[in-house]
């Protein structure tokens, strides 16, 4: 049977810094009934987790005015801490708490399939990061080209995060080398659509533009309605062209337009630090205007598999040596190079196999990704046509068992802006190596994680795979210290955090940035807190075993008569200080 909720079991709480925010508290039912819940807020989780499992949930809720029957939802058995239901895409009043943000990608959506020739990085750092700004509290719309003509104008993808397809040139795909004509269109109905919102529910706070087309289409934005943008430009047309000189099929006009855009930017964000010296250097780009925040990683997707548990369910063979090469199949990815090394290790009778992921179909069709078929020439010409497998595209939910399955994951690019799969294959407990360029050597640590090497040569990455191979001992300590490398400094969590901040500061000297001040500082609270709770939660489940075994043997040295030194070094010290001084005060008389 139902519940509904009635003004006898609401406690109403009014803070008195914050005047029009009332919060009700609601008390819980049984965990077997059903509630109705008046108004629930789009894009933000009703029930708050029960940390306390002796203690019932408490359900908060802001209060939202002048509910009606017909804007109520029926929940059987929520399961606390998480949203059972979804909003519509426009029902609901956003609450004062809630930031709005406009992401822009034009031509890479979550949606896309990964591996392709305009699907990669970019596509999963756009996904990533709307979903973890979401999980912040910020409200997320992803503006992407509509390349097909069944995609509806919003896709409610992720509690908090729609997608926004525009119709911008043909429901088909367009190389993006040849969307910049386009771009007026998708200018258009991106103001048109910002500034109705502005009129319905307040509009966006800030705009986050992806690549160089994207930055364009925010820059006019800007004009017409101030709304305030940040950059990551993910590739720069002056690096670009300086590699690969007449095959860069993008326009000479993509130099100019992303010189403007460094300009009228409110913040760019560097991927890496060569990222950011570029931008200075070739770009006259302001330094403080600049942070470096990197890629990441989803630990939640991507974890190591036995390896011959990952073979045997891709079907590889569980003794073989097995190299793995992962991603988009363009020439500047430097596949070859691989091909090359390869070539090289069965010479030196270390007889190795490669796998290659990546294409714009499920099968390795040379028709559908020309690239595959220029590298299956090559390895033909090199005598290793038997030793190369060409797997094609792969969805992100099986990478992991590629990745586990593999020995070593080597990605040799030309140049990279940053490459998340190097993260992806550390995080699977696989030792990289890598160029030694942008992004790689910011993530690879030579020696630790892996190795760096010179983009182009293939006896280099022979030698480093060979000596690996050679060394199982240093193979396994680089996967165990990769795994924990990419743990401490590369998760979406923390980009996300990051770009948080980056996005306040921007905010914090806008025009409305008085009035705001007070409900973003609150919501800023709130999230810090969220996320402490969260990070308290882990540890209990991660070290309480560790902290029991660590207090007996503190015990039983004191049992034995022992003592126990306990040392710290710059601001552990003060830590030390406040150990030494809880256990002679708590326990020194007994």
């Amino acid at each position: 049977m139902g519940h509904s909720v009635s003004p006898d079991r609401l406690t109403h709480a009014t803070p008195s810094h914050l005047p029009h925010s009332p919060i009700f508290l609601i008390r819980s039912p049984s965990p077997q009934d059903t509630w109705t819940i008046p108004n629930p807020p789009y894009g933000r989780t009703a029930v708050r987790p029960n940390l306390y499992p002796d203690r019932p949930p408490t359900l908060r809720l802001p209060h939202l005015p002048h509910p009606s029957p017909q804007d109520t939802w029926t929940i059987p058995n929520p399961p606390y801490g998480r949203t059972a239901v979804r909003p519509n895409l426009y029902p609901y009043p956003l609450t004062a708490m809630t930031k709005r943000i406009a992401i822009i990608s034009e031509h890479a959506s979550p949606l896309g399939s990964f591996g392709g020739t305009d699907s990669g990085g970019q596509n999963v750092y756009v996904g990533q990061t709307a979903k973890q700004l979401a999980a912040l509290g910020y409200q997320v719309d992803v503006f992407t080209r509509r390349d097909a003509p069944d995609l509806p104008e919003a896709v409610l993808w992720h509690n908090g995060v729609r997608i926004i397809h525009v119709p911008a040139g043909p429901a088909a795909p367009v190389p993006k080398e040849q969307l910049l004509p386009h771009m007026k269109a998708f200018t258009r109905f991106m103001v048109a659509f910002v500034r109705r919102e502005q009129q319905q529910d307040g509009g966006y706070h800030l705009v986050h533009a992806n690549f160089w087309m994207s930055a364009r289409v925010a820059s006019q934005i800007k004009q017409y309605t101030g709304l305030p943008f940040v950059v990551t430009f993910h590739a720069l047309g002056k690096v670009r062209r300086r590699h690969q000189g007449e095959a860069d099929g993008f326009p000479d006009d993509r130099f100019a337009i992303e010189e403007q855009v460094v300009q009228a930017a409110d913040g760019i964000i560097a991927e890496c630090p060569q990222d950011r010296d570029d931008l200075t250097q070739l770009y006259g780009a302001d330094a403080s205007k600049i942070h470096i925040v990197p890629c990441g990683v989803d630990l939640s997707e991507f974890w190591p598999i036995p390896r011959q548990q990952a073979r045997a369910t891709l079907g590889l063979p569980a003794a073989e040596r097995v190299v793995l090469q992962l991603g988009r199949m363009v020439p500047r990815k430097g596949v070859d190079t691989v091909l090359e090394a390869i070539a090289l290790l069965n010479r030196q009778r270390l007889p190795t196999r490669l796998v290659v992921v990546g294409g714009e179909s499920a099968l390795p069709d040379p028709e559908a990704t020309p690239e595959i078929g220029r590298l299956q020439a090559i390895a033909a010409d090199l005598g290793i046509g038997d030793r190369v497998t060409f797997v094609g595209q792969r969805g992100r939910e099986v990478l992991k068992y590629f990745y586990s399955a593999a020995d070593v994951f080597v990605t040799t690019p030309w140049y990279e802006p940053f490459g998340i799969t190097p993260l992806e294959a550390m995080a699977c407990g696989t030792p990289v190596i890598g160029s030694n360029v942008g992004g790689i050597k910011f993530t690879v640590r030579d020696g630790e994680t892996g190795y760096l090497v010179a983009p182009k040569n293939a006896r280099e990455v022979c030698d480093r795979i060979a000596f690996l191979y050679q060394n199982p001992s240093v193979l396994n300590l680089f996967g165990r210290q990769a795994q924990r490398h990419v743990a401490q400094r590369f998760t979406w969590a923390k980009v996300a955090s990051a770009l948080a901040g980056i996005y306040e500061s921007v905010l914090s000297t806008g025009p409305n940035a008085a009035v705001e001040t007070t409900i973003n500082d609150l919501a800023q609270i709130e999230a810090r807190f969220d996320a402490s709770i969260l990070a308290m939660r882990q540890a209990r489940r991660l070290v309480s075993a560790d902290i029991l075994a660590v207090s007996r043997q503190i015990s039983e040295c004191f049992a034995r008569g022992g003592k126990v030194l306990v040392c710290g070094n710059g601001g552990s010290a003060a830590e030390s200080q406040h150990f030494a001084a809880e256990l002679v005060g708590r326990f020194g008389s007994h």
